[in-house]
């Protein structure tokens, strides 16, 4: 009993001695002068070839085992339950790889929602969004050039609103979509959480390749799942077809809607971060 009161007043103190740390900078020029800046962009990169590399050619490795065309077998195949694990599997192994080095973002609404919070500064969040983007269009070049003849014939991995579903509907998918990962993501990394809970193990990179997983089984039907415009964009770039480029407002406009509204949710309802300004304020005056 008295170890059980030590560790409550342990966890009493560390909760009351934790300070949240400062907002950074909106413009850090310093940056450009750190190699571990530059070194953060590459491994932005990296990781989001290496996502849509994988992600890509497991989806048309899908549609080229049930091709009817080819009378396959329809049964044959990793599935949409096997698209959808190699897009959150990859999101949890990439994040454990380089959340150290750049946080693991590999997706522009995370580093939206990450900038909103004031979590990086513009120059990184501006900078990591080229380097995703050019990144997801290498790992959709790499496919093309190793599969060309399979990229074209099944869609490229392309982002799509499927057929009976209205632009609205495919909008809303992406909203609460990316609300779900980026949510996720600022629960997942929250320094109040792990100061508090430092007694629990608590592996970040799990839950947010889960949301991914989760995510995706909800909506590939409807729009392919988006929820990262760097994914859809270099896909989109690659392919090269109408449809694609018809539909990809939504998946630029519906992450970066979702992303902000996570930002604001976490940040606002659940951190009370306006409440604790204003007592700040309050007891300064």
């Amino acid at each position: 009993m008295a170890k059980d009161i030590e560790v409550a007043e342990q966890g009493e103190y560390s909760a009351k001695d934790y300070h949240d740390p400062p907002p950074a900078p909106l413009i850090d020029a310093e940056e450009f002068t750190k190699w571990s800046f530059y070194r953060a962009v590459i491994a932005e990169f990296i990781a989001t070839l290496l996502f849509l590399y994988i992600t890509v050619l497991t989806v048309i490795g899908y549609k080229s085992q049930t091709d009817e065309n080819l009378h396959t077998d329809q049964c044959g195949g990793v599935g949409v339950l096997g698209i959808a694990w190699a897009f959150g599997g990859m999101i949890f192994i990439l994040v454990y790889c380089t959340a150290g080095i750049s946080g693991g973002h590999i997706n522009p609404a995370v580093t939206f929602g990450l900038f909103l919070a004031r979590k990086v500064s513009l120059v990184r969040a501006l900078l990591y969004m080229v380097a995703q983007c050019l990144g997801a269009i290498c790992g959709c070049g790499l496919v093309k050039a190793f599969q060309k003849a399979y990229y074209n014939r099944y869609g490229g991995g392309a982002n799509e609103l499927a057929a009976g579903y209205n632009k609205g509907t495919g909008l809303g998918a992406e909203i609460i979509g990316t609300f779900v990962l980026v949510y996720t993501v600022f629960s997942a990394t929250d320094p109040k959480r792990n100061a508090r809970d430092s007694h629990v193990p608590v592996l970040a990179p799990l839950p947010i390749g889960f949301a991914v997983f989760m995510v995706h089984l909800a909506t590939i039907p409807i729009t392919g799942t988006g929820i990262n415009p760097a994914r859809s964009f270099g896909a989109a770039v690659i392919y090269n077809k109408d449809k694609a480029w018809d539909d990809q407002w939504i998946f630029w406009v519906g992450p970066f809607i979702g992303a902000a509204i996570a930002a604001f949710y976490h940040q606002y309802i659940l951190r009370a971060a306006a409440i604790k300004a204003l007592g700040s304020f309050r007891s300064n005056a």
